[in-house]
């Protein structure tokens, strides 16, 4: 009898979620730039079918007294971090089913927060989740990996190659290098100029996706030009890079979230690696050199993504980023809006599927109090989260 029952119910969601269905705006975000007022979306399944003036007819959701934009994109994101029982970071191996735990967890937070999309850079386990996900498993954001990261201790340029053959093999969406250190230790180049060229030029031979840690010029150059597509972090790039990076069509994803977390959360780091108080005072003084080096890339129209870098204590505030990027790092509201939206979906090959509320597009909608465009800070107030047609959260005493 339970088994029919649930058999019913399932039957009666997905008919509910074939059914066209309309989201009344009273500001909406178009992700592309845009700005138009009292506007009717029609869904049909997964896909945005129509965009135009609302009429009187009863909208199914009626979001007048918000702000509509497209679901948020996070570009870089650790969600298998965390802190174990004691309140300190998580290191060293765990069994797989917690892991796994921790990891849906994590993604459901941000999916929670208006992040419909997500790339991590990445865990082997990712892949086991995403497709989870995509199967309509678990809840989460539509989630991209690299399965793992390839560092300077991966091996030689011919084991770098193979590497990258075998993500692309494994189902791999991008790959992920390390060619400096971390912030914590100076950020120097660490990687071989053979490695980089042996990682990047696989990637590109491959038609892949590359993504690369890089705080200083050197290595981000040399990735650059070795065929890579994005840089990370950057806190150290100089103004002839970042020229290049225009040129090239490089996307360039600075980040404050991640070093405020490690700030914010510094007791439950501290002591653990490289989480040492002189890391903490590199991190410090990261800051505002972050900050410098994203105004200097605005100036130089570099295409800007939305990444957070997220690890343990971020997961769910992925929104932060947005707020520090224009607080701190001195963005338009509009270009930060569009980092996590139309710029971030272009930097995963999803230009034409996300990241833009238009016809043909995915339903990914996220809809909060206030206008971000006015007070950045709405963007904590997520009311209404769609992704692919179907509402992941909604609070209509909010409307």
């Amino acid at each position: 009898m339970k088994l029919y029952l649930f058999a019913g119910l399932l039957a009666s969601a997905t008919l509910c979620w074939a059914q066209p269905i309309t989201v009344k705006a009273g500001t909406l975000i178009d992700g592309k730039g845009g700005v138009e007022h009292n506007v009717l979306l029609s869904i049909e399944g997964s896909k945005i079918m129509h965009v135009g003036p609302a009429g009187r007819a009863k909208p199914t959701y009626d979001l007048s007294a918000l702000t509509l934009t497209p679901g948020w994109i996070d570009t870089h994101v650790h969600p298998v971090s965390h802190f174990d029982n004691h309140n300190r970071l998580h290191t060293g191996p765990e069994p797989p089913q917690q892991e796994a735990l921790y990891l849906a967890g994590n993604l459901y937070a941000m999916l929670q927060a208006g992040f419909t999309t997500a790339q991590s850079l990445g865990a082997p386990l990712d892949k086991d989740v995403r497709d989870a996900i995509n199967a309509g498993v678990l809840p989460g954001p539509r989630l991209l990996t690299s399965i793992q990261q390839i560092t300077e201790n991966s091996g030689d340029p011919a084991k770098l190659r193979e590497i990258v053959r075998q993500v692309k093999a494994e189902g791999g969406d991008v790959i992920k290098m390390f060619a400096t250190a971390s912030i914590r230790d100076g950020g120097k180049q660490t990687m071989t100029d053979q490695q980089i060229d042996a990682a990047c030029g696989e990637a590109k031979a491959q038609g892949m996706r590359a993504v690369v840690h890089a705080h200083a010029s050197d290595a981000a150059r040399k990735a650059i030009l070795a065929g890579c597509t994005g840089i990370e972090h950057g806190t150290f790039l100089d103004d002839a890079t970042l020229k290049l990076m225009h040129d090239r069509g490089i996307f360039f994803d600075p980040n404050f979230l991640v070093l405020h977390n490690y700030l914010d959360n510094k007791p439950k780091y501290l002591g653990i690696g490289n989480y040492t108080d002189e890391g903490f005072a590199y991190m410090v003084k990261a800051l505002p050199q972050v900050a410098e080096v994203l105004r200097r890339a605005r100036a130089r129209q570099v295409k800007i993504v939305l990444g957070t870098d997220a690890t343990a204590g971020s997961h769910g505030r992925n929104y932060e980023e947005f707020i520090y990027r224009v607080k701190e790092g001195g963005d338009k509201p509009m270009d930060a809006l569009m980092s996590g939206t139309s710029v971030a979906a272009e930097s995963l090959g999803l230009g034409g599927m996300i990241g833009t509320i238009a016809p043909g597009f995915e339903a990914d909608l996220v809809a909060v109090e206030g206008n971000p465009l006015d007070d950045i800070t709405a963007v904590r107030r997520a009311v209404f989260v769609m992704k692919g047609g179907r509402v992941i959260k909604y609070d209509p005493r909010k409307e």
